[in-house]
């Protein structure tokens, strides 16, 4: 169910600041998604993996904490990668 390596690396290349760049919140939110994703659609075809999702509100949290992190230190590059994602933005109420 996770993310094949090959995968990692591609969104890793699309969202990197520079080419040595592997953890910047930018790169980690993106992992994220692409992790929220795949197990959503697990889900959807698994309605009693408990398991699977608890894994998915964690990786959700995570992603949420990130996303509060970058929009608080660079807003610009915040509301570019929620539009290049497809993702909602933080509301006031996940912000506190």
């Amino acid at each position: 169910m996770a993310l094949l390596p090959a995968e990692k690396r591609q969104i890793r290349e699309t969202y990197q600041r520079d080419a040595q760049d592997t953890g910047s919140p930018e790169v980690q939110i993106a992992v994220l998604t692409a992790d929220i994703r795949q197990l959503t659609e697990h889900l959807k075809v698994h309605r009693h993996d408990f398991h699977s999702q608890r894994g998915l509100m964690q990786k959700v949290n995570r992603r949420k904490r990130l996303m509060r992190y970058l929009l608080r230190e660079t807003p610009n590059t915040y509301h570019q990668l929620i539009a290049q994602l497809g993702i909602r933005g933080l509301t006031k109420a996940s912000r506190s």
